[in-house]
């Protein structure tokens, strides 16, 4: 991710850990969606839909886009990297010459609306801090572009449902960045809860930390929303989502104690959350800025099944009750961008629409809100 002066690649490079390969699987929206309404992704898309390989630009070029994204268009089958948008110009040497990217396919944040008549760009993927989410998705759609956004989709659902009416209006497509829903391990998670492998579900736990360095944009509540919820806790919420195919009916939650006042000075250092579901399973999740932990695991009836580490790049590592999950991993960011290059050519839904990043927006405010009273916090 990119700011216009600051880059993090901290989370990034913890989250990576143990490497990647290029493997294929298709995404396990069909095992459970819990998606809501997908309002803007079903209409005519007037853009590209001949079988031929879709333009991406990549808006920011922070850690994330330089060493996951540019790496996975490499490999891609469906679409390419064919520009670049950058408050960097120190950056377009080095990615203009490893990526043959033309002058013409490279902008800033000044000249980014004029992308609109570039006929190489077909998809717009935002790679800026979460509270840039918003105006570039808007603006992306508002060029007539498909865009995909990453996680958190934005700060309030308010500026979701912004995002959302502009793709909408524009009659564009809108995927949020959620790279697990391509990933075989999850996929073997949800097929182990969905089948009753090991009985019914009877309790869900995760955690997701990492020791953040000082001073990275992730620090500032104005640019990143709040602190390791927004950024690791997300994973947590969208696993007991997609491992139970239901929406939590209610939440508390309590902040954890700040080992550093003044690096911890805007957000949360910590926090733990419970979800209730509508069937009563609880569902249990943590997050940190300080400690390292990285899991997903389901009890069940008559065992159990989890994944550790469950949310890097590469290096997953699964397990059950009867023994581990033999899988081949994939490239990940790679399968997510050919899978809505698909969905816009084949002109079908995506199955990590707006509506999705919205509900986790909504999910993630109301464990702020839990935490912040101490109250038990309802979820219409």
């Amino acid at each position: 991710m990119e700011t216009k002066s600051t880059i993090d690649g901290s989370r990034r490079k913890f989250i990576y850990n143990l490497g990647l390969t290029t493997l294929g699987i298709s995404s396990f929206a069909s095992i459970y969606s819990c998606t809501g309404s997908t309002k803007n992704q079903n209409q005519e898309t007037p853009l590209n839909t001949e079988k031929r390989k879709l333009g991406i630009a990549l808006v920011g070029l922070g850690a994330y886009a330089g060493g996951q994204l540019a790496p996975a268009l490499q490999q891609t089958e469906h679409c390419y990297l064919a520009g670049i948008v950058t408050g960097s110009p120190s950056k377009i040497p080095e990615w203009k010459e490893k990526y043959n990217i033309p002058d013409k396919n490279i902008y800033n944040y000044e000249n980014f609306d004029s992308i609109k008549d570039n006929p190489d760009i077909d998809i717009i993927y935002v790679v800026l801090p979460n509270s840039m989410h918003a105006e570039y998705t808007i603006r992306a759609a508002q060029a007539g572009k498909h865009v995909i956004c990453e996680k958190p989709m934005a700060i309030t659902v308010e500026d979701c449902d912004r995002m959302i009416e502009a793709c909408n209006k524009a009659n564009v497509r809108l995927s949020i960045g959620y790279r697990l829903h391509f990933d075989p391990f999850h996929h073997e998670m949800i097929r182990l809860a969905k089948e009753k492998v090991f009985g019914e579900l009877t309790g869900l736990s995760s955690s997701f930390g990492f020791k953040a360095a000082a001073g990275i944009w992730r620090l500032n509540k104005e640019l990143a929303g709040g602190g390791p919820l927004m950024d690791l806790g997300i994973y947590s919420v969208q696993g007991f989502c997609y491992l139970t195919g239901m929406e939590p009916i209610a939440v508390t939650a309590q902040e954890g104690p700040k080992t550093d006042l003044e690096k911890f000075s805007e957000v949360e250092e910590s926090l733990t959350w419970e979800f209730e579901m509508p069937n009563g399973l609880r569902a249990k999740g943590k997050t940190s800025y300080s400690e390292n932990m990285n899991d997903l695991r389901a009890e069940a009836e008559n065992g159990w099944f989890e994944l550790s580490p469950a949310f890097n790049y590469g290096g997953l590592k699964g397990e059950t009750s009867t023994g581990k999950m033999e899988i081949q991993p994939v490239f990940q960011q790679a399968k997510q961008m050919d899978d809505f290059a698909l969905a816009i050519r084949d002109n079908r839904p995506s199955p990590v629409p707006g509506e999705m990043g919205r509900r986790d927006v909504r999910l993630l405010q109301a464990i702020y809100e839990a935490m912040r009273t101490g109250k038990r916090i309802e979820l219409a």
